[in-house]
């Protein structure tokens, strides 16, 4: 099993230097990879632009972004993945989700949250055709990645995205959640693929996971229980704190077979970049394989 630690820049703007620390710090201390998320109301950058970037400031990593699906041209959609994998040589992670379902990020995503699951079952499918150099709808789209094939992972634990992620998804890529959910997730999805005549491989299943260096105040507990509501999850086994607990963690999913991991900061690294992953790389370094 090849355990493989990422780590992303949670919601806090960046600059191009910001870029460039982290990209160095990565590098500098063996973590596997740069992850950008897309939150559209949040002050983080637009992961597919930030990424681009990432991609011709260090040319060695590999980058991951986690996209919202819905409310998306899909043609559009297609010739931007494929555009980004093939400028950074090939070395595009690729996790989708349906976006937020509640507040001003649901309707900044302009799909409503029922009709979401649906246009992600209709959209994988073609993006997967489009890679693949086939026409749909009368279109084909340039350039193809280098990636053959580009595989998306989904998100997500309601029980229509575990059997979407079956049907559909090469990966799964949990967060805010304990191993007990994440293991009941793992075999919905198996069980969901298997009926659809699929495999996913076993070692496709992984977590994001935001920690903390202090413990958590009230606003973010706040935050924390509402991505958890209705159940019973503690909150130091979703946002441990410190590099100890982010291992004890980390452990806990390595020991059920979990093998990728991107780790997210809660708030923006105060002593700079190769400080912060250099205690994370130290507590959690040797756990990859």
């Amino acid at each position: 099993m090849k355990v493989r630690i990422g780590i992303g820049l949670g919601q806090t703007a960046v600059t191009t230097d910001d870029l460039a620390e982290v990209l160095r710090a990565i590098d500098a201390h063996d973590l596997d990879s740069l992850w950008m998320s897309e939150i559209l109301t949040s002050p983080g950058p637009d992961p597919l632009v930030a990424l681009a970037s990432a991609a011709q400031l260090h040319p060695g990593r590999r980058l991951g972004a986690t996209i919202v699906l819905p409310g998306r041209n899909p043609v559009r959609l297609a010739k931007s993945l494929a555009t980004l994998d093939r400028l950074s040589g090939g070395r595009l992670l690729l996790t989708f989700v349906p976006g937020l379902p509640h507040g001003v990020e649901s309707e900044a995503v302009g799909v409503p949250v029922g009709e979401r699951g649906a246009v992600m079952d209709e959209v994988l499918p073609k993006l997967r055709r489009w890679w693949a150099g086939e026409e749909v709808d009368g279109v084909r789209v340039l350039p193809r990645p280098v990636q053959e094939p580009l595989e998306p992972w989904l998100a997500g634990l309601a029980p229509a995205s575990l059997r979407r992620c079956g049907r559909v998804a090469d990966g799964w890529l949990g967060a805010f959640c304990t191993v007990r959910e994440a293991v009941a997730a793992r075999d919905a999805i198996n069980a969901a693929a298997d009926a659809a005549g699929r495999e996913i491989d076993p070692e496709h299943f992984g977590m994001s996971i935001g920690y903390a260096v202090t413990p958590p105040d009230d606003a973010q507990l706040a935050a924390i229980a509402t991505r958890t509501r209705g159940r019973d999850v503690d909150p130091a086994d979703v946002v441990p704190v410190g590099p100890a607990e982010v291992r004890r963690v980390l452990e806990g999913f390595i020991e059920q077979g979990f093998s990728k991991f991107v780790l997210r900061p809660t708030r923006p690294s105060v002593d700079g970049w190769d400080a912060e992953l250099g205690a994370l790389a130290e507590a959690v370094g040797a756990l990859q394989t």
